[in-house]
């Protein structure tokens, strides 16, 4: 069930909202920007009654100051444009995921060419990769074997990933992380 408030087009549901409309306009007098673009200072109580006289709402644009800034406007109208903006802005952020790609020291060739051509799809498809080199039972009294299965990911990769995180020892495990060369050369 909607309840609406008093005329203000606003329903419960937007308690989250905080625009401020009509009769929630607290202050006693209101910067009004009319359709020229000039600014006009003016009581709250003649700023409401002008936007009654036009059927339309009395809308806070900007709060931020001494003197709030207010248009006479149609809030659902209003509304609609700032939910429109929200969602062309999203569509243009970029999501970047990080891909594990999870190995041992003692690796066959085959399964490391297989496992770097994995990382080459991630990476070209814009998300970074962390490779994570396990280490098991005594294979820890040599973890120079792991740093070169690292060194030699970094060579295979080198023309089209950069290293963000150079390869470091976290107990029985080896991280580096990479990003694609592309998304690095733009920061």
């Amino acid at each position: 069930m909607v309840i609406k408030g008093k005329g203000s087009g606003r329903d419960r549901s937007d308690r989250y909202d905080k625009t401020r409309i009509n009769e929630d306009i607290t202050s006693e007098t209101v910067r009004l920007v009319g359709e020229s673009g000039e600014p006009v200072i003016i009581a709250t109580t003649e700023a409401l009654a002008l936007a009654r006289e036009k059927e339309l709402d009395l809308v806070e644009v900007s709060a931020n100051q001494e003197l709030p800034v207010v248009k006479i406007i149609d809030y659902s109208k209003y509304k609609f444009d700032q939910i429109k903006k929200a969602k062309e802005a999203k569509k243009k952020q970029k999501v970047i995921h990080v891909k594990e790609i999870k190995m041992r020291p003692a690796i066959d060739d085959n399964d490391f060419t297989h496992k770097v051509n994995r990382a080459k799809g991630f990476l070209e498809k814009g998300d970074k990769v962390k490779f994570t080199l396990m280490f098991r039972g005594r294979e820890m009294v040599h973890p120079e074997l792991g740093f070169e299965v690292m060194a030699k990911i970094q060579d295979v990769l080198q023309e089209i990933a950069v290293v963000e995180k150079k390869p470091s020892q976290e107990g029985r495990n080896i991280t580096m992380f990479m990003a694609p060369a592309t998304a690095a050369s733009q920061r």
